[in-house]
């Protein structure tokens, strides 16, 4: 069964050529070409938006309505299911092969669509894939297609000041109480906390059980009493993260995902998904940070891609997106054919990372002072919020040293790094 162009048949699918025809006339219908009414994909220096930010620097009001915009373009796509190609008709997708998802990518890039925004990746890309997983049916109908769509938005609501990198130390604590649970405790680094109507909270259930067994995973609304969250400035300028508190916070066991005390598995599904980049666009259109034609123009509009030594630092950078762009489309086949996230999204992340940390150096050769002083001039100054933010990547996530031991344990079976409080309750660990 199929759903194509919102009509629900048992028929056999469209020919591909049959649906580039028709996703073409749809985005002709609904955006306009990226240049001068063509298809070239290729940056028109001086024109249009230039982003290559990492996290945003924008007032509460600019980041709400960015991520209107965003989530607004996603709305209109799953009016005709093309928000959710290859996920299956119940969830509001169309059922058809990951052929057809490729396809309309690499049509959708040819135009302008709204800027992406983490807050919408989170629900997307995260937690309505970990739902998909773990929820119960009727979590699964309630949350998956709406979430999907973007109707509402969510965050994640794992780190915390004491429990970062080693997410399983966390402290924040969920209590049954019959039907219900009262969570107390801190979470931190939340992004998007305050755009979101629901969050994925991974709290501490059983306190006399190893750290990674007494953890249980909720879906909770964050408009409950209780709930209060303050945004952080960061250094780039804008508040994209939050703290957020939990003081007394009722939820129904109903908005438990998962079994009781396995939300370490939840967290994981979810952080596997969070490592994956197979979305962010590769060698090609709109991703994270800017992409191998953003760096390429700004290398053309500054003259200096005669320059040999220059030409090679592109060209070093060029093969890393590219490598970078098979190692993600590997992991989005895995992903699209029902496989959980695995070790392969930490090297997709530990490669993200790295390329990004490649453009801060080769975009710092290109630009030189134009970097650090703000001239005005298109595309220059705005580059130093890639900079600033690239760092940060480092971490989120889990940081580039937990990718490689992930690496190392589950992919080329070396010892693990020791762990002393590996035995102990959790209570009797050093925090």
């Amino acid at each position: 069964m199929v759903n194509y162009g919102g009509v629900v048949s048992a028929s056999p699918i469209p020919t591909l050529e049959d649906f580039t025809r028709e996703a073409k006339a749809w985005l002709e219908a609904n955006a306009e070409y990226r240049s001068s009414g063509t298809e070239d994909k290729d940056l028109v220096w001086g024109e249009g938006e230039f982003s290559v930010s990492v996290f945003h620097s924008l007032t509460y009001e600019e980041e709400k309505a960015l991520l209107d915009r965003a989530s607004g373009w996603t709305r209109k796509k799953a009016e005709r299911g093309y928000h959710a190609i290859t996920w299956p008709v119940e969830n509001g997708g169309l059922g058809l092969p990951r052929e057809y998802a490729r396809a309309f990518s690499r049509l959708e890039a040819q135009f302008v669509t709204p800027t992406g925004h983490e807050t919408h990746s989170v629900t997307v890309g995260l937690i309505a894939p970990t739902i998909n997983i773990y929820g119960t049916p009727e979590q699964k109908a309630d949350f998956v297609g709406h979430f999907l769509a973007t109707r509402d938005l969510c965050c994640q609501l794992f780190s915390e000041p004491g429990a970062g990198s080693d997410l399983a130390s966390l402290a924040c604590r969920a209590e049954r109480d019959g039907d219900e649970w009262v969570i107390n405790g801190q979470k931190v680094w939340s992004s998007g906390a305050q755009f979101s109507k629901y969050g994925e909270l991974i709290a501490r259930s059983n306190v006399d059980v190893v750290k990674h067994k007494g953890m249980t995973a909720f879906i909770i609304p964050m408009d409950l009493p209780g709930i209060e969250i303050r945004p952080i400035k960061q250094m780039s300028g804008g508040q994209s993260f939050n703290e957020v508190f939990f003081n007394d916070v009722r939820i129904p066991d109903s908005m438990r995902l998962g079994p009781e005390g396995e939300g370490w598995k939840v967290a994981l599904t979810t952080l596997g998904f969070e490592r994956d980049h197979s979305g962010d666009g590769g060698g090609g259109g709109s991703r994270v940070g800017g992409s191998w034609r953003i760096l390429l123009a700004t290398a053309r509009a500054m003259g200096v891609t005669s320059d040999p030594v220059m030409r090679q630092e592109l060209a070093k950078a060029y093969s890393h997106f590219r490598i970078e762009g098979f190692v993600n489309r590997r992991a989005a086949d895995l992903r699209r054919s029902g496989a959980p996230p695995g070790p392969e999204g930490s090297l997709g992340k530990i490669i993200w990372t790295e390329g990004m940390r490649m453009v801060t150096d080769v975009v710092s050769r290109i630009l030189g002072p134009s970097l650090v002083a703000d001239t005005g001039e298109w595309g220059t100054y705005g580059w130093g919020e890639h900079v600033l933010g690239a760092p940060g990547y480092r971490i989120a996530g889990g940081s580039d040293e937990t990718q490689r031991n992930i690496i190392g344990e589950r992919v080329l079976g070396l010892p693990g790094d020791v762990r002393v409080d590996k035995d102990l309750p959790w209570k009797d660990t050093k925090r």
